[in-house]
């Protein structure tokens, strides 16, 4: 993220009680009987909470008072109903990453995308049904940085009397990584923003909200995950950091994956997991048959291949075996047991993560089917990365050469958000006013886009979008840049899974590389990290009426533009219309 100075890219750089009750509310829904799907309810109060971590107390916005935030459970084919009630001065928007919000737009979440935010004492209820889907996702604030404190898990179980495609796990256990930040995240990027340059960084990482013992005044914040021996854990990984990739590893231990992004995908097995921003991954932990007497950490820390400042330290967590009282090391006191660390790579390993993510395929299966679009109908090619803008008269600025600001783009166009929300706009046939349909398709001014970067590295401003009719099969080319340096950048498209179908080093050709391209069981994703220095090719079907973002997953990345949005007509069959705004819709 940041990048300062250029890069020629190469793969080898390459109120409290009714607040109690909301807790409470959320932690056991209120749901209708049956076996069958069920509409579960749940209230989210935005709240201040002081907060203590890395010995510094400071007021956080939670949901609820949690950090990380509640968790919400359902089952595949359930209506989900939650309220969200503002009490905190700034404005808030939730998405429910990774739903595919079929018919329900207006639940989706992005701030001036389809819906203005909530404003203070106001509430939204986000209503929608969770179809075809189970799995780790997980939810999030959608406005500004705010979603360095406001997330959760969002775990959707399979259907009554279903099972998981592998043997039914001992316990389930969510683990997010998140960032600490000792100061306001709102100031850090209002202040990136003023100057041009890039942010300061967190001051820790986190895993369920706790930096752990590698951290100063933190070792009493340590998540410890306690295990059985001979059992088998089912661990829902998530990345909700702000602006980093991680690796992840347990000691001793090998991992089992068999889910990414809330589709099952074919087992393989893994000491190092590379996980990016807005991306889920469920492994399964298959523990030691024996007590080992000893403890073993579990480490992440970021995976980066930029030019700028990140945060470059390591969360830890424990994995603790229980004893019983005729363990024979049942007295040894915890501290005075072996202590294992695992081996994580390097921090710019692009070849190890090449090899990692070409592992994930689909499974495939008669019950789980890869419907990979065999043909294509709309064929896209979207260079991304970063660049700069003109420093504003009588600024000062501290971008590249102190005479610009840091921006970024999909086609050297970055986003700006229009004053009401698109979706409204789209719906009601004023795009005129607040949007063009002429977002370029292809690169306007081709270049080596791996190469000598162009001397020109200013970047257009304007809200474009693109049009697309219902059931279009798409493919879109995503081409990392050497413009500010090549970067790593994890793309997330709202209101769609998208299956990989290829991906490499350097740049994409036409030509030559489509050849090889997997479109039998490629993996089915919602995030997808374009590699650094190279090109990654989706495709999707278009089969989701309304208004959808697309964005880099590094929120300083989106902050400086690195969006756009789908604009997918309505069908002619009625299931294929999006239905009009909810009556409680927020108003700009």
């Amino acid at each position: 993220m940041g990048a300062a100075g250029f890069l020629f890219c190469s793969p080898t750089f390459v109120v409290a009680f009714l607040l109690a009750l909301s807790s409470l509310w959320v932690d056991f829904p209120r749901v209708s009987t049956g076996n069958g799907p069920v509409t579960r309810h749940y209230k989210f109060d935005i709240i201040l909470k002081n907060v203590t971590r890395l010995c510094r107390t400071k007021s956080i916005v939670t949901v609820n008072g949690k950090f990380p935030g509640p968790r919400i459970v359902a089952r595949e084919g359930d209506r989900v109903l939650l309220t969200v009630v503002n009490h905190v001065p700034n404005n808030i928007s939730l998405h429910w990453h990774g739903i595919r919000q079929l018919q329900s737009g207006w639940a989706d979440g992005p701030s001036y995308i389809t819906q203005c935010p909530i404003q203070t004492n106001q509430s939204y209820v986000y209503n929608f049904t969770i179809t075809g889907q189970r799995g780790t996702l997980f939810w999030h604030a959608h406005i500004s940085w705010l979603r360095a404190t406001l997330y959760g898990p969002l775990i959707i179980l399979p259907k009554h009397n279903d099972s998981y495609p592998f043997a039914k796990p001992h316990e389930e256990v969510p683990i997010m990584f998140g960032e600490w930040w000792n100061v306001d995240p709102e100031a850090v990027i209002s202040e990136a923003l003023r100057t041009g340059n890039g942010p300061n960084v967190s001051d820790a990482y986190t895993i369920n909200g706790l930096p752990g013992p590698l951290y100063n005044c933190s070792r009493k914040d340590t998540f410890r995950l306690k295990v059985e021996p001979g059992k088998t854990y089912l661990l829902r990984l998530i990345n909700a950091a702000v602006n980093d990739e991680l690796f992840f590893s347990i000691a001793n231990h090998t991992l089992t994956t068999v889910e990414a992004d809330a589709v099952y995908v074919k087992p393989f097995k893994t000491n190092v997991l590379l996980i990016a921003p807005g991306q889920t991954t469920s492994v399964l932990l298959k523990t030691k048959p024996h007590y080992p007497n000893a403890t073993f950490l579990m480490l992440a820390r970021p995976y980066f291949t930029g030019m700028g400042t990140f945060d470059n330290s390591t969360v830890a967590g424990i994995l603790e075996y229980s004893t019983t009282l005729s363990s024979p090391s049942s007295s040894i006191p915890v501290r005075n047991r072996p202590l294992f660390r695992p081996v994580l790579p390097r921090i710019g390993d692009i070849l190890f993560v090449e090899n990692f993510n070409s592992k994930f395929r689909s499974l495939a299966s008669a019950k789980f089917p890869a419907k990979v679009p065999q043909t294509v109908e709309k064929r896209f090619f979207f260079t991304v990365g970063q660049g700069t803008i003109p420093c504003p008269k009588n600024q000062t600025c501290q971008g590249p050469n102190n005479r610009t600001k840091f921006a970024a783009s999909f086609n050297n166009m970055s986003f700006v958000l229009p004053s009401i929300a698109l979706l409204q706009t789209h719906f009601f046939g004023q795009y005129s006013e607040f949007y063009s349909t002429d977002f370029p398709t292809f690169p306007l001014h081709p270049f080596n886009y791996t190469g000598t970067p162009p001397n020109n590295t200013n970047v257009r401003n304007g809200t474009k979008v693109v049009v697309l009719p219902f059931n279009t099969s798409v493919e879109l080319v995503m081409q990392d840049t050497s413009i500010l340096g090549c970067e790593s950048h994890p793309l997330h498209l709202h209101g769609f899974n998208f299956f990989v179908v290829g991906q490499g080093f350097g740049n994409f050709d036409a030509n030559r590389d489509p050849s090889s391209f997997n479109i039998v069981n490629p993996v089915e994703r919602n995030t997808v990290g374009v590699p650094s220095g190279g090109w990654v090719a989706i495709r999707f079907l278009a089969d989701n009426p309304g208004v959808w973002l697309m964005h880099c997953h590094f929120d300083i990345h989106l902050s400086w533009g690195l969006r756009m949005a789908w604009i997918v007509q309505d069908g002619k069959l009625p299931n294929q219309k999006l239905p009009p705004p909810p009556s409680d819709l927020p108003k700009c």
